[in-house]
C-alpha cells in the first residue's frame, strides 16, 4: 500500500475541517477547540489548533493522507510541520468572503516559500447565491491561469472529490516521474 500525504490549508472559515470530513473514510482526527477572539466566533465557535487528519483510498495501492492547517496565522508554526514530504496541497478559499483573500494571498506566499509541490485552489461555497465568480477569485489572489482554480463544496463528498482528482491530475502533469510515498 502507498500513502500520499496532501495538505489542505487556507484562510480562517475558509472550509478546511468540513473538506476533510465530507471526503475521509475513517472518522477524521481533529483538534478543535473552543474561539477566544470575538471578531473570529463571529464565524464560528470552533476552530482547528494543530491539525486536521483523514484518508480516502483512491484504489486498493493508493491512499491519500489528508492533513488540513489551522488557519489562524498564530498557528502558521504548523503549516511548516505539515507541508513537509506532501505531494501536492490545496488551497481553500471562501467564495463569500472577499475581505478575506487578502490573507488567503499571503498564505499561498507563505506556502510557496515552504514548499515546491504543486497545488490547486478550491473556491468553497460555490453553491452559495453571494459566491463570487471564478475570474474574479483567480484576479484577487492574482492565481496564473498555471494553477487549477475549481469550483467547490466541502460539504458535498462529490465535490471534494473532484478537487482532489484536480490536485492529482495537476501533479501527474507537473511531475512524470512515479510518485513517491510519504516521508513523514
Amino acid at each position: 500500500m502507498q500513502t500520499l500525504k496532501i495538505v489542505i490549508t487556507g484562510g480562517y472559515a475558509a472550509g478546511k475541517t468540513q473538506f476533510i470530513r465530507s471526503i475521509s473514510d475513517i472518522d477524521p482526527i481533529s483538534t478543535d477547540y473552543a474561539v477566544t477572539l470575538d471578531e473570529e466566533r463571529a464565524l464560528k465557535q470552533q476552530t482547528t489548533v494543530a491539525l486536521d487528519f483523514g484518508t480516502i483510498a483512491i484504489n486498493d495501492q493508493v491512499t491519500l493522507y489528508l492533513f488540513g492547517t489551522p488557519g489562524q496565522e498564530r498557528f502558521d508554526f504548523m503549516w511548516e510541520h505539515l507541508s513537509i514530504g506532501c505531494l501536492g496541497y490545496v488551497i481553500m478559499v471562501d467564495s463569500c468572503r472577499p475581505a478575506h483573500f487578502v490573507e488567503t494571498r499571503r498564505l499561498m506566499d507563505r506556502f510557496s516559500e515552504l514548499t515546491d509541490a504543486p497545488f490547486v485552489v478550491a473556491a468553497n461555497k460555490q453553491d452559495d447565491p453571494s459566491a463570487l465568480p471564478l475570474s474574479y477569485i483567480r484576479k484577487r489572489l492574482e492565481l496564473p491561469l498555471t494553477i487549477p482554480l475549481i469550483a467547490c463544496v466541502a460539504t458535498e463528498r462529490e465535490s471534494v472529490k473532484q478537487v482532489l482528482l484536480a490536485l492529482l491530475q495537476h501533479i501527474m502533469f507537473l511531475t512524470p516521474d512515479e510518485l513517491e510515498p510519504v516521508s513523514s
